[in-house]
């Protein structure tokens, strides 16, 4: 039967602080501040965001069984005229989703429901909204079988959203962590849409941590731990529902940011020691064409091209040429030709964010 009765939140106090839950907070705290105050201590924190952005787009749609590779999704972005394949254009606009919904709250510095809307109009392409007939299912994706029929009434999913977006911009005195495991419990069980479900709740995540000031930008990537712990995820997403038992659902959710945190703390650390050598390299073995606005660009952009450095170092296309032969001569840049393109691959920063 429909959970036409799902119950609004906030679910009891008890049920989400109990003493395991605020043991672990205090680690995924840590960790989540750590990486937040290290992100700001990049030459450039665009570095980061570009990359995990791709990461998590492509790590939230292989959820979905949506996979393609990072070498395809850079050449996408970078190369015009070329053929892109399915999954990579779903996977882009999953960017292109996260991108919308981070420039609105940093806009609006709230985020509601017409903005979760558009956000999964965008991963989708369609304009279908929040569902007005009955039929959706859940199913058991090995056996077939139902596991979960959200609601169905369209009035009762939209109070379920204007209760839920409440919730997300409320500010109390309840942990925003353990908050952030509640509303993602939520949204997927009102399942609002059609399609996209997964992966919007997905996107709510990271923006619910920059609404409430944990992260400055969408640079926490769930999802590849959801891949990692992909059964645990849906079971105790379920046992929620049925037996109402939140305190393991926090758990994981609260397991997740921390270990995520953490992998992106190294990432982060890698990229700035790497960053180091390349400058070192530059000046050593292409002195003529250093420049720091040059290394910022191509830790941006691992998959440069010759506009990029017009655009960004205001030169000719001769010299623009000039300064990208000079760094693959130095070993720093590989060439590959897309088409009619020829792009300048960063590799060693390439093989790092791609791990």
């Amino acid at each position: 039967m429909p959970f036409n009765n799902l119950p609004f939140l906030p679910p009891l106090r008890e049920k989400i602080e109990s003493i395991k839950v605020l043991r672990q907070l205090i680690n995924s705290s840590v960790a989540l501040a750590e990486l937040k105050g290290l992100v700001n201590t990049l030459p450039n924190p665009n570095i980061l965001l570009n990359a995990v952005i791709l990461k998590e787009a492509s790590a939230s749609s292989e959820i979905e069984n949506i996979v393609t590779t990072q070498d395809r999704l850079y050449q996408a972005l970078s190369a015009k005229g070329i053929q892109i394949d399915l999954a990579t254009k779903e996977v882009l606009r999953y960017r292109e989703a996260t991108l919308y919904g981070f420039q609105f709250i940093k806009r609006k510095e709230y985020l509601n429901t017409n903005a979760i809307i558009e956000i999964q109009k965008i991963l989708e392409g369609n304009t279908s909204g929040i569902r007005k007939l009955p039929g959706t299912a859940l199913r058991n994706s090995a056996t077939g079988k139902v596991i979960y029929t959200p609601p169905d009434d369209h009035e009762a999913i939209l109070k379920l959203m204007k209760n839920l977006e409440d919730y997300l911009n409320e500010k109390d005195d309840i942990p925003p962590l353990i908050k952030l495991a509640v509303q993602h419990y939520q949204f997927e069980s009102i399942h609002p849409f059609y399609d996209g479900n997964g992966r919007t709740g997905r996107i709510i995540n990271v923006l619910y941590l920059i609404l409430h000031g944990l992260l400055d930008s969408p640079i926490l990537y769930l999802s590849s731990y959801i891949i990692k712990n992909k059964s645990e995820y849906y079971r105790l997403l379920q046992e929620v529902r049925t037996k109402g038992i939140w305190e393991e659902w926090v758990l994981y959710i609260l397991k997740g940011v921390e270990q995520t945190a953490k992998e992106a703390i190294n990432q982060i650390q890698e990229i700035k020691k790497l960053f180091s050598s390349t400058q070192e390299k530059m000046k050593k073995k292409a002195e003529k064409s250093y420049s720091k606005e040059l290394l910022e660009l191509l830790f941006e952009h691992p998959y440069c091209k010759i506009e990029y450095v017009i655009d960004r170092l205001k030169v000719s296309r001769i010299t623009a040429s000039k300064y990208l032969k000079d760094l693959e001569g130095a070993g720093i840049l590989e060439t590959k030709r897309i088409w009619k393109e020829v792009l300048y691959i960063n590799i060693k920063l390439f093989d790092l964010l791609r791990k």
